[in-house]
């Protein structure tokens, strides 16, 4: 495998769990472009691509593509009728996960698999996909936006746990992942998390690295950071040897720097849920998020979503099937 590419099982990792594992993905290693072409085709495509790697035209027209809830929906959940009345969605989310949610500085707007999820809630509750307050979140503050009711929601990636059950309420699963290692392409020593052992690793605070390390490397020496970014800092300056983290957003780290990054073996860890967070017992957003999330997958859109987003820029040829919600 060369360091720019990854594993068919690094692939696999995002549906593992609800394909039971027989998925045969093809493999054309993340790029952070459109695929290759030639003449005037390629410099529209590249220009069309920028820096997100996706086809924009494509993501626009499936968020567009969103019926608008009838007001009887709206108003028989409370949830929903709150936001619609007051005219605006409070989004909790971020902006720097190629895969996930990222911010296009050309035209200042927001593609990724989690940007399609929650503009296309949006625009089914409010008919308009851009009527968000976005508040930025870190790995240690999504839940303190919801417990404060800063937000509406938070969508950020957002694995599932008992302990955050505890706090907050979530809506989903919409995806599943495990954890991976990110190294720089030019590290021999570490080729799986076996390799570990004595070495420093970041996480992200808040998340639930510090626990997987410390089950699966315990002689690790742990380094926590508050956000992606001053992870993949810390490791690009040398302060720390590895950064372990959910394996969709180390695949999306190494689409937006090709040839810097490489994910260091197997992804390995429990098979984790990603789900929408809510204020805790806020079961009419549950409900009514999950009723979302159902017609978003029966209409076809959570398909062409994950093909435009993942599939499409790293070269995955079977698209699997969602998890079971509320499971």
């Amino acid at each position: 495998m060369s360091k720019n590419t990854f594993s068919r099982r690094q692939f696999i990792t995002l549906g593992l769990g609800v394909m039971g594992g027989t998925a045969l993905f093809g493999l054309a290693g993340c790029s952070d472009g459109p695929s290759a072409t030639s003449g005037a085709a390629a410099t529209a495509a590249a220009a069309d691509a920028s820096a997100t790697g996706i086809d924009k035209d494509a993501f626009n027209k499936l968020v567009a593509s969103i019926e608008p809830a009838a007001d009887d929906v709206i108003a028989a959940n409370p949830w929903a009728a709150a936001i619609k009345s007051a005219g605006t969605f409070r989004l909790g989310a971020t902006r720097t996960s190629a895969i996930f949610s990222q911010l296009d500085e050309q035209d200042n707007k927001v593609y990724g698999f989690d940007a399609g999820l929650y503009l296309g809630l949006i625009r089914y509750i409010l008919g308009d996909e851009t009527k968000y307050e976005y508040t930025q979140l870190t790995s240690d503050t999504r839940e303190s936006v919801l417990q404060n009711d800063t937000v509406d929601a938070v969508f950020a990636s957002y694995t599932i746990t008992d302990k955050r059950k505890q706090v907050i309420s979530f809506a989903g699963p919409y995806m599943s992942t495990q954890y991976a290692v990110l190294v720089l392409a030019d590290n021999d020593d570490i080729n799986s998390v076996d390799d570990l052992a004595g070495k420093k690793v970041a996480v992200q605070s808040g998340s639930t690295g510090p626990e997987v390390v410390g089950q699966y490397a315990p002689e690790a020496e742990i380094q926590e950071f508050s956000k992606d970014d001053e992870c993949r800092a810390a490791l690009e300056q040398g302060r720390v040897d590895a950064y372990v983290v959910d394996n969709t957003l180390q695949m999306g780290n190494v689409v937006k720097n090709p040839g810097k990054y490489r994910i260091a073996g197997d992804a390995f860890g429990p098979e984790e849920y990603l789900g929408i967070g809510v204020k805790l017992g806020n079961t009419d957003a549950v409900d009514f998020i999950n009723a979302f999330l159902k017609k978003f997958e029966d209409d076809g859109n959570w398909e062409k979503l994950y093909k435009i987003a993942v599939a499409d820029r790293c070269g995955i040829d079977t698209i699997p099937e969602p998890p079971a919600i509320g499971a």
